[in-house]
């Protein structure tokens, strides 16, 4: 599709969006206005406050410590899911081993997890890394295990036919069947990430993003809650920008790579 026409149907379903917003904030449709704003504010009002905040001076020192933890959790997470991934899924043994283990690691509850992490690693950032990184892990485990798995027995056995070895196999034929999996789980991972670093401020922090959110909620000012949620897709999506970029020239050998740049 051209890039254009996809930016113009985005852009429209947000004015859609906001217009069904105002329409359900501003008139008596849906009951009382004062009621409904209560607890739905404007659009109007929310990014007049987004917009207020992002040219202050405050917001960014605890955009700054949301998005270092974010970034932190998802590069440990993800360094951590690609290498277990390829071993586990190069090592049958220790997957079967470890399977039961994994799976049950992979069900606990990660909120469960935040005030464990509090009392070990203490209020600071390390809790919330710590946090994002359960969540980010296991996502690109799971598909970085599977995409190793996943390569085709015949080219594994032509390639060995020609003599490859393990380096060689890694570098040419595991490593791209996995990169696909792992940046689909990558994009993921991103938002986890997030949620992770602001979940963890929510139930415990002085600073960042998800403290200002809760320090909204506590006094019932829902154009402060939902401010700070536009500020934070608005990041997310920058961060997820940066991963397609570096996709795009790691798998530009894909079939119909090409095709998606097009402008």
């Amino acid at each position: 599709m051209n890039r254009v026409k996809l930016l113009a149907l985005q852009a429209l379903v947000m004015v859609v969006f906001l217009g069904v917003w105002h329409l359900i904030t501003t008139t008596s449709l849906f009951g009382e206005v004062k009621t409904t704003q209560f607890f739905f504010s404007t659009p109007i009002a929310v990014l007049s406050r987004t917009w207020t905040q992002l040219t202050g001076g405050e917001i960014y020192w605890h955009l700054g410590i949301t998005l270092t933890e974010t970034v932190l959790a998802f590069v440990i997470g993800s360094a951590a899911g690609i290498l277990f991934g390829f071993v586990f899924a190069r090592n049958d043994l220790l997957a079967a081993v470890f399977d039961p283990y994994i799976k049950a690691s992979n069900a606990l509850p990660r909120v469960v997890l935040a005030p464990i992490f509090a009392l070990w690693f203490g209020l600071g950032i390390w809790s919330k890394v710590a946090l994002g990184f359960t969540l980010v892990f296991f996502i690109v485990f799971f598909n970085v295990y599977q995409g190793v798995r996943e390569v085709s027995p015949t080219v594994l056995a032509n390639a060995r036919m020609l003599g490859m070895n393990e380096r060689q196999l890694f570098r040419h034929v595991y490593w791209p069947s996995a990169l696909t999996w792992m940046f689909s789980s990558l994009h993921t991972s991103v938002g986890f990430a997030l949620v992770g670093a602001v979940v963890g401020e929510y139930l415990g922090s002085s600073a960042g993003l998800g403290y200002k959110i809760h320090e909204a909620e506590s006094v019932f000012d829902v154009t402060g809650v939902f401010s700070g949620m536009l500020i934070l897709a608005i990041f997310v999506i920058m961060i997820d920008s940066l991963v397609t970029m570096v996709e795009r020239k790691l798998l530009v050998w894909r079939p119909g790579q090409s095709s998606t740049t097009t402008t």
